[in-house]
């Protein structure tokens, strides 16, 4: 562990330092003494939530998803039963399964505050490791664009085919060409509506204003791949840019990207969303509902993933143009999912046009 550089965990707006401690065995007059100043009000912040004062103390509460109770209980219920000793608090957890608050009590302000704060980096921390359930998309699946799309595939894999690794299986499904404005990890139904109300919050805070009403004319034109050996390579994707050459497209999901890192409900990956729409990804080849992330898959990786040999793809297709299309919305899509129209299922839709 690289101990001048911890990992950082940012909860409601705060950043936390995850440091990995060394336990030690303290006396018992030094357990005193520390709890002792808990009760003389020496307050850690607790701006982004609320203790309230009881008749036998204080209280607060925490919604965490059913999902990750488990790393807050622990194996044998060890972590909570150390999170109660450790803070001098009581800490009820609904039932698996059941959805609800997490209820923290204790005599002393600052072990209630301590204990919700330690939940806290338990839960992100937990919640980093899962897979990723939702994204942000503009859908890039318009018929011509899919026409186009397949006429780029039989040319591949008429003069392509006999390169390393290139066979049919890497290619998209047509139905499912987006552009990926970021992922999200919504672990019960409250997540999954406050994900949808923030889409919504997100047009009148900035899309009207940057998009004046109106769709998007983009085009999707040229290839690039994401590695750095045209040789080996894993990801193959087609360029997405405004036809004006104005960066409307670029602020849009950089906003919607900022937007939701900051509310909690994504991770920040990268400074600027990359405006790409994958061709070809070797994950499709033993798992055509696979989905990338940003270059990399999320969950247990295939332990074999057979690159392909794009070099003579990128020399005859650099220019390949895909189409122009009219984007007026954004769909909060569901992973492993698909509509009647052949794209992904969507959760919510932001429409701005």
């Amino acid at each position: 562990m690289e101990v001048l550089r911890p990992t950082l965990i940012r909860i409601g707006g705060r950043i936390y330092r995850k440091n990995h401690v060394r336990e030690q065995a303290y006396q018992q007059e030094e357990e005193e003494d520390f709890y002792a100043g808990l009760a003389d009000g020496a307050d850690e912040p607790c701006d982004t939530f609320v203790v309230e004062e009881t008749e036998r103390g204080y209280q607060c509460t925490v919604n965490a998803p059913s999902l990750l109770y488990k790393y807050i209980i622990g194996k044998k219920a060890e972590t909570k039963k150390k999170l109660e000793m450790e803070t001098r608090t009581s800490i009820s957890i609904p039932k698996p399964g059941v959805e609800g608050d997490i209820v923290i009590t204790g005599q002393h302000r600052n072990g209630v505050i301590s204990a919700r704060t330690r939940i806290d980096v338990l839960v992100e921390t937990f919640r980093k490791k899962q897979p990723f359930t939702h994204f942000l998309s503009f859908a890039l699946n318009q018929p011509e664009i899919q026409e186009k799309f397949l006429q780029f595939k039989e040319e591949v894999l008429e003069k392509c085919s006999n390169d390393h690794g290139v066979s049919s299986s890497l290619f998209q499904n047509p139905a499912k060409l987006h552009l990926t404005i970021g992922t999200l990890v919504l672990l019960n139904e409250q997540e999954i509506q406050k994900a949808q109300e923030l889409l919504q919050a997100c047009k009148e805070d900035f899309i009207d204003t940057v998009a004046g009403g109106k769709p998007l004319t983009v085009e999707v034109a040229g290839i690039e791949y994401m590695n750095d050996d045209p040789a080996m390579i894993d990801v193959l994707y087609a360029k997405v840019h405004m036809k004006d050459g104005s960066d409307k497209l670029q602020l849009i999901a950089d906003k919607l990207n900022a937007k939701f890192v900051t509310s909690g409900l994504m991770m920040k990956e990268w400074d600027k969303v990359k405006l790409h729409a994958t061709v070809m990804n070797t994950v499709f080849r033993k798992d055509p509902s696979a989905e990338e992330q940003n270059n990399r898959t999320v969950g247990k990786p295939f332990k074999e993933r057979e690159s392909f040999d794009g070099r003579k793809i990128l020399k005859l297709f650099e220019n390949f143009y895909f189409g122009e299309i009219q984007l007026n919305s954004v769909c909060l899509c569901q992973r492993f999912s698909t509509d009647n129209s052949g794209y992904y299922a969507t959760s919510g839709q932001l429409t701005f046009s």
